[in-house]
């Protein structure tokens, strides 16, 4: 608290310096006229910055990406020219009065108003603005009053040791700026990668899947590795640390390290990719819709998503129908009375499900067989090929019951039910 009312008795007695002196007097109307030059200037670029930076509304290059992220920073042209008009007038002073402390703290205001439409009109919602808010503004306002420097050597004077690592609030501090903005620039990064590699068709979908997690691994990890250095900690310390700390974890975390390796090894492998319809034998049945490094997604015809850990696909029997215009083999059951000739069925039934225009004829047409004969019906079934999946034989089998009945309909033939003859025994005459 003695600190600060000191420093607010300075800042009132170099104002009132200031207003008693020509060559401060001076230099605040140098600093109006650089903000009239600058605000009249502003007026006549921003037009034409515009136009030259606006793009095509339909064009998507990465030039014309540029060009739209440039345009954002229009609003700091007015605070960087007065700035920059500022720092000239600064220089003059200084060679003509060999003083220029006020215009020095025009320059700082400056650049304070610069970082002020920063926050408020340019940095997106979230981590960047409430570190625009809370961190950047504090700092500019502290530099614009000139007392910045005592603050840093006040917070790097207070320290923490922990062993080897040493430990200071000003470290603190910028290890906390350091790693928002390296862990918000590593996601953006990510995202910008993980696109890009998802628009390159010729790769195999696993491969893909498995750039991307390498990608990630490595724009993470240098994020790392970089804030560890910014904070000036000893990456040997870390490295004795982190080893005894891995034999730790990674006795009660065996199961995400096998699912992890597991997703390396189905990622590399190409077995089943996203797009594929699999069924374990745990019963999970569905399509990957998305492979990360702990589990598989599968999306069931319902709708609903099951998590699978990637061990499963390791260590487990997987049935792979693969869903990516491959040719599957149903079939359907039916059955005729004893009364027709089953000669003619098996034409009948091949005829009318040939017909049909999801039904493949290769590799090979509709088959017809005779499976047994029951107690009271001739059972057959029809085996034909169609291209894609049958979500629990509804999205083919019933299209195909249609036909086996409407054919052997048409064709006279009964689809006979059970019967049964009861005897009535010691009944009354």
């Amino acid at each position: 608290m003695d600190r600060l009312q000191l420093w607010l008795q300075e800042a009132v007695d170099i104002a009132l310096g200031w207003l008693s002196s020509p060559p401060a007097l001076m230099q605040f109307g140098l600093l109006i006229a650089a903000y009239i030059l600058a605000t009249l200037l502003s007026r006549r670029l921003t037009p034409a910055l515009e136009r030259t930076l606006t793009p095509k509304p339909e064009a998507t290059h990465p030039i014309a990406r540029l060009r739209r992220f440039a345009l954002q920073f229009l609003p700091l042209l007015l605070p960087l020219l007065a700035y920059a008009l500022t720092a000239v007038g600064e220089g003059l002073t200084r060679a003509t009065f060999g003083t220029g402390e006020v215009i020095a703290f025009g320059k700082r205001v400056f650049l304070f108003l610069a970082a002020l439409e920063l926050v408020r009109r340019i940095l997106p919602p979230g981590l960047l603005k409430f570190m625009g808010r809370y961190i950047l503004l504090p700092v500019m306002a502290l530099n614009a009053l000139g007392v910045l420097d005592e603050v840093t050597a006040w917070l790097d004077a207070a320290q923490v040791n922990l062993g080897d690592i040493r430990f200071t609030a000003l470290g603190l501090i910028r290890g906390a700026i350091a790693g928002a903005l390296l862990f918000w620039l590593g996601s953006w990064s990510n995202r910008q990668s993980s696109g890009y590699i998802k628009a390159q068709a010729d790769l195999r979908p696993a491969t893909r899947e498995l750039a991307i997690k390498a990608s990630e691994v490595a724009i993470f990890g240098a994020a790392f590795l970089l804030l560890m250095s910014i904070m000036g900690i000893d990456l040997t310390a870390v490295a004795v640390l982190g080893g005894a700390l891995g034999v730790g974890i990674g006795l009660g975390l065996q199961q995400i390290a096998a699912n992890f390796v597991s997703g390396i090894i189905l990622l590399l492998e190409g077995q089943t990719t996203v797009g594929d319809y699999v069924e374990l034998d745990g019963g999970e049945k569905g399509t990957i819709v998305k492979m990360t490094a702990r589990a598989c997604v599968l999306e069931t015809f319902d709708g609903k998503w099951i998590v699978v850990p990637n061990e499963h696909f390791i260590t487990s029997r997987v049935v792979n129908y693969s869903d990516q215009g491959s040719a599957n083999r149903y079939e359907a059951e039916f059955s005729v009375s004893y009364d027709i000739d089953i000669n003619i069925v098996p034409d009948i039934i091949e005829r009318a499900v040939s017909q049909l225009p999801f039904v493949l004829q290769q590799p090979d047409g509709p088959d017809c067989e005779l499976r047994g004969f029951g107690e009271s019906s001739v059972d057959f079934a029809v085996e034909y090929w169609v291209s894609g999946i049958d979500d629990g034989k509804n999205k083919y089998g019933s299209a195909v019951l249609f036909a086996i009945w409407n054919a052997l309909k048409e064709a006279g033939i009964q689809m006979p039910y059970p019967h049964r003859v009861v005897e009535l025994r010691n009944a009354a005459t």
